[in-house]
């Protein structure tokens, strides 16, 4: 419901003391007098302001499918109250079974794939007769054996990277053996007996490439087993989600399906959540849209809705304050609203919160959410009103400030001047000018907070053409 121009009230059954206006000045029948003046005394008055306002309720859950598939059964009726945790559809999607058995395949055969593979020690070498260095057979079967473990790996990514790290370190390994081939047939005895030393240095550096070699395996096979685990684990929510269940206590309203011709994107999106909670006012009726009525057997898409259930035990008010009136409003304010579907009712509310992210208004200026609690409503006869229902527009009148003994005087008393509120006062026989400050503002009457006392005469009518001095009776 879009803004109103907010307007100040007395409420119903405030009882207001009407001051008595007296014609004090002369005039005829024909010649109405154009200033009245009235006393000054005391009276309740009371602030109220108007504003436009929506019946939220207390929860509100739309259920979705989680994926493509046909509606196998449906437990419950449009209007239906049920309770939290009951079964309300059943969903059947070969597509999401098919899903979940490919995923314990595939984490089945990362667990299979076995400890991390260990290439051995660092490689030794030893300097044969006729001076050929030749490489120790260990490293041989240890490069063979992380091959034949790197081939079991199941993701086809993981496995080419591990390969070419082998690729890579048994080309290094080689041409290490080359260029010590090569240094060891010009070394004569006296080098001989360093080549030792020599040797122990780059067995050491090709020790230590094994063992990162090895390190990023083990890496490389634990992320794998990890993301089969969580594979497996989001086809398993999803497949639980196709028995939907209420999260909570409600009616339900039946949903539209799509007729499920669109691909299904279900693989690509985590997915298992079944329905989301919403807060009041912003749930989902589950009838947008166009498409089929959800019904035994009808194809659904995953996201389509299936079921939306509304919590209606307690519900409240969602008001739009303008921002000139919203700063007056405080936290168990009372107000009363009343509804186009329930004319002649008013329901009892209270203020409960006050918010503070503005919303545009259609008039460009901002207004503030202000949420209420709803009483039970009653007509002028004293029957009860019927309950509303969530969606329903209101217009609610909160009380912003009370005074039941003010100085008051009649709002028509009250002329505006730049910043200033002013009062024409009698004093001596003379109009004078006087400058008060304003309380609680009513329809009527206006609390006067100084400037005034009670007994003192003041122009209440004509006063905007009353000048200073002027006589007055």
């Amino acid at each position: 419901m879009g803004h109103v121009t907010i307007r100040r009230g007395i409420p119903p059954l405030v009882p207001v003391l009407l001051l008595t206006v007296l014609l004090l000045t002369s005039c005829t029948a024909d010649e109405p007098s154009p200033v009245r003046l009235d006393t000054v005394r005391r009276a309740p008055v009371t602030e109220v302001v108007e504003a436009p306002a929506t019946v939220a309720a207390r929860a509100t859950a739309t259920l979705r499918s989680p994926a493509q598939g046909t509606v196998r059964k449906l437990y419950v009726r449009d209007g239906q109250r049920v309770d939290k945790g009951q079964i309300l559809a059943k969903i059947s999607s070969p597509q999401a079974e098919d899903q979940l058995r490919q995923a314990r395949e595939a984490s089945r055969t990362a667990s299979r794939s076995g400890p991390p593979v260990r290439l051995g020690g660092a490689p030794a070498f030893r300097l044969a007769s006729g001076l050929e260095v030749r490489s120790d057979p260990r490293v041989r079967r240890g490069f063979a054996k992380a091959r034949a473990a790197a081939r079991e790996v199941g993701d086809p990514k993981v496995r080419k990277q591990l390969l070419a790290a082998l690729d890579a370190a048994e080309a290094q390994h080689r041409a290490h053996q080359e260029a010590l081939a090569k240094a060891a047939r010009g070394l004569t005895d006296s080098l001989n007996r360093s080549l030792g030393q020599a040797l122990s240095q780059v067995t050491s550096q090709l020790s230590a490439g094994l063992g990162g070699l090895s390190a990023s395996m083990a890496s490389l096979q634990k992320a794998s087993r990890a993301q089969a685990k969580a594979a497996v684990a989001v086809a398993r929510r999803t497949v639980d989600g196709l028995t939907v269940k209420a999260p909570f206590g409600g009616i339900v309203t039946l949903g539209r399906a799509s007729g499920g011709g669109a691909p299904d994107l279900s693989a690509l999106l985590p997915q298992g959540i079944a329905g989301a909670a919403q807060l009041p006012g912003s749930g989902s009726s589950g009838r947008s849209g166009s498409g089929t009525a959800i019904a035994v057997g009808v194809p659904v898409a995953a996201g389509d809705t299936v079921v939306t259930v509304t919590d209606v035990s307690e519900l409240t008010l969602s008001a739009d304050v303008d921002e000139t009136d919203v700063l007056l409003v405080e936290r168990e304010a009372k107000a009363e609203a009343e509804f186009d579907a329930v004319p002649g009712g008013v329901y009892p509310a209270e203020v409960t919160g006050v918010g503070v992210t503005p919303l545009e208004g259609a008039t460009g200026g901002a207004s503030y959410p202000v949420q209420l609690s709803l009483g039970a409503g009653r007509f002028d006869d004293g029957s009860r009103a019927p309950a509303p229902k969530p969606g329903m527009s209101a217009v609610v009148r909160l009380t912003v400030r009370e005074s039941p003994d003010a100085v008051a005087v009649p709002s028509s008393a009250i002329v505006t001047s730049g910043r200033d509120s002013v009062v024409w006062v009698v004093r001596g026989g003379a109009a004078e000018r006087r400058v008060v400050r304003l309380g609680a503002q009513g329809e009527s009457m206006v609390e006067i907070l100084s400037g005034l006392s009670p007994g003192e005469r003041v122009v209440v009518r004509g006063a905007d053409t009353v000048r200073q001095g002027q006589p007055l009776p």
